[in-house]
């Protein structure tokens, strides 16, 4: 896909997962009733200007790029799929294998996911999503990390990376990028929306780091609306991502919505005294950049 194609777009999705499922029953869907509920939301969505989608499920957690190829043919959403593993959840979702490689190990199976494609298709990543629990980094999600890093230098893949409010998670990240001689701006903080302290998220935004802000529902949109204008204020919008987290199957189950920024929180901003120009940055010009191969 050619970047500039991406369109409007939602940077942290799940077209479908098994969050809570059994990590062996992770993959495994009922394909026609997924088709059923999936299919006509995105048509939908893609009626409202949506054009692309990134799929933040990972592989032991619901990744399935042979569905999701036909869910994107079937809809003309274009949606982008990852590498990499999710290490929060208490760590269900990381393969055993894991704890016993090496970071270069791991490393290397994520670079041949994107060399040579997933699965044994031909459909490869455009990102790496990893994950971080609350509390003190486990050895493991630091080195799923670390493998992640070196997984970017070699492919120039972006890292997003679930971390939310752990601000001793953000810390240790940062230190291996250092470490690695790696720019700030690969590395997107996802769901940095939890942190109460706007003034750390525009310190880490100003280094260059992505702050994703992806829990916008219809009814919370206000409290994105003033983080954005504290962001416009300080004129860093141009390092911000918005999304929902949304789910259109989540084990089966009724669709949790990611139609509010289309729906409440660009007409919204709008009358928040924002411009088209900037609804352009926030949903066309930052997934763009933030994605592009470094």
């Amino acid at each position: 896909m050619d970047i500039n194609n991406m369109g409007m777009t939602l940077t942290h999705e799940h077209i479908m997962s098994n969050f809570g499922a059994n990590v062996n029953d992770a993959s495994n869907y009922n394909e026609a009733a997924a088709f059923k509920q999936i299919i006509p939301y995105l048509k939908n969505l893609k009626d409202k200007g949506i054009h692309t989608i990134f799929d933040c499920t990972t592989a032991f957690f619901g990744r399935r790029v042979d569905l999701l190829k036909k869910i994107s043919e079937a809809t003309g959403i274009q949606i982008v799929t990852n590498t990499g593993y999710y290490g929060a959840a208490n760590d269900n979702y990381i393969p055993e294998f894991a704890y016993n490689e090496s970071v270069e190990a791991i490393s290397k199976k994520w670079i041949s996911e994107f060399e040579n494609g997933i699965d044994s298709t031909n459909i490869k990543p455009g990102f790496i999503k990893l994950a971080f629990d609350a509390g003190m980094p486990s050895e493991i999600d630091k080195k799923l990390f670390e493998a992640g890093v070196l997984t970017h230098k070699k492919t120039g893949l972006t890292l997003a990376v679930h971390t939310a409010e752990n601000i001793e998670a953000i810390e240790a990240q940062l230190n291996l990028l250092e470490k690695h001689h790696v720019r700030y701006d690969a590395l997107i903080w996802v769901h940095a929306n939890k942190i109460e302290n706007t003034a750390y998220l525009l310190e880490q935004a100003s280094k260059g780091l992505w702050i994703s802000l992806d829990g916008v529902t219809a009814s919370n949109t206000n409290h994105y609306i003033t983080i954005l204008k504290e962001f416009k204020s300080k004129k860093l919008l141009h390092k911000i991502l918005i999304s929902h987290d949304g789910n259109s199957f989540p084990r089966g189950q009724k669709i949790r919505p990611y139609d509010a920024i289309p729906d409440v929180l660009i007409p919204e901003i709008l009358t928040a005294g924002f411009t088209e120009n900037d609804i352009n940055q926030l949903l066309v010009e930052n997934p763009k950049n933030a994605f592009s191969n470094q």
